[in-house]
């Protein structure tokens, strides 16, 4: 919404959005109330129950949601502790068994090659819906271990596919980075239990973790199986002190069962003495990296085809993810790429990947 002035109320936040009719009416469907309530609230004439000032979060902005909060704590003392309390059910939370029955339907009857997405779109859904109700902003990842290239040992994560609510874009695999012993997605790895940091910004002394774009607190939970591991799921919140134990063990549960969508038989699980993660550049260091990642796909899929070894693209960009691990961490570059693409380093004039 446009202003032109910061609203010093929330009823004059409200009022901006309720001057269009059109918007007026779906704010009241939303609520469940007649629109004239709605210009009640505005003139004072009646108090909002509170919730409606909660369901209100649903239908604003992103940034309005943090503003609208902080001008009801005006009003209403301890608002935003109310609204994290009132978001705590009375029971555990838990998984639906309904979901439990889509999921293994879908590992039941879908082709191989569309297992892992069509599990992860399933289970992050779901996820997001129970984790994030007010849709206050909230993003979970699913990172992998990147396969070892260099002394067998596994030595980052790849962020492989996510989820949001506003600010995050819904799809985030477009955003994809490699993530090491520093991040919480590491440490959750590493020492094979969930961890949280409850507040991201500032120094965190012995705390885990960094601040990304939009994070005020995180939590994450290995992927395992068997007791090896494959990876993590990252759950990254607007909020800071959001990860009740009640959050925390429902994150544990979508990651028991995200490992379904991994495949145990091509080695996406490793035994943890093969994971030794190395402290990798933050994310913004890593995109001059990244910039040039469909091209340096495409060179190597024409490469190979030149050498009568037709690749599919997820191999080729499996070798751009360990070129790219190689380059942030100083290692020796990838035998297999080497061998199969020597003339495709950066350095190489006659067929360069930038």
């Amino acid at each position: 919404m446009e202003q032109t002035q910061t609203p010093q109320t929330w009823r004059e936040l409200l009022s901006i959005y309720i001057d269009d009719p059109q918007m007026r009416q779906g704010i009241a469907d939303a609520l469940g109330v007649n629109p004239i309530t709605l210009t009640r609230w505005i003139k004072q004439q009646s108090i909002p129950r509170p919730q409606y000032l909660r369901r209100l979060l649903t239908v604003l902005t992103p940034h309005d949601r943090l503003l609208f909060m902080s001008l009801v704590d005006k009003e209403v003392e301890g608002f935003s502790t109310l609204l994290q309390d009132d978001m705590l059910p009375s029971e555990p939370l838990v998984i639906p068994p309904e979901v439990y029955k889509r999921v293994l339907h879908t590992c039941a009857t879908i082709p191989k090659r569309l297992r892992f997405s069509s599990l992860c779109d399933l289970i992050l859904s779901q996820a997001l819906k129970q984790l994030d109700p007010y849709r206050l902003g909230m993003s979970i990842i699913v990172t992998c271990c990147m396969p070892p290239s260099y002394d067998n040992k596994v030595r980052t994560l790849r962020e492989i596919i996510g989820k949001g609510t506003a600010p995050w874009g819904d799809q985030l695999e477009q955003q994809a980075v490699l993530l090491g012993v520093e991040s919480l997605a590491g440490y959750a790895v590493t020492s094979s239990h969930l961890v949280a940091n409850q507040k991201l910004e500032g120094e965190q002394g012995l705390s885990f973790g960094y601040r990304a774009r939009w994070e005020e607190s995180a939590a994450a939970a290995p992927i395992m199986l068997m007791g090896r591991i494959a990876g993590s799921l990252l759950v990254s919140s607007t909020q800071p002190e959001y990860f009740t134990p009640m959050h925390c063990a429902l994150i544990e549960s979508y990651a028991e069962l995200v490992a379904l969508a991994f495949d145990p038989v091509e080695e996406d699980f490793y035994e943890l003495e093969r994971i030794q993660l190395s402290a990798v550049p933050p994310a913004e260091e890593q995109r001059p990296y990244l910039s040039g990642f469909r091209q340096r796909v495409v060179e190597i899929m024409v490469q190979a085809l030149r050498d009568d070894h037709p690749m599919i693209a997820p191999h080729a960009e499996l070798i751009v993810w360990q070129q790219v691990e190689a380059e942030l961490l100083h290692l020796p570059p990838p035998s297999e790429v080497t061998g199969l693409l020597r003339v495709s380093r950066p350095e190489t004039k006659r067929r360069s990947l930038k």
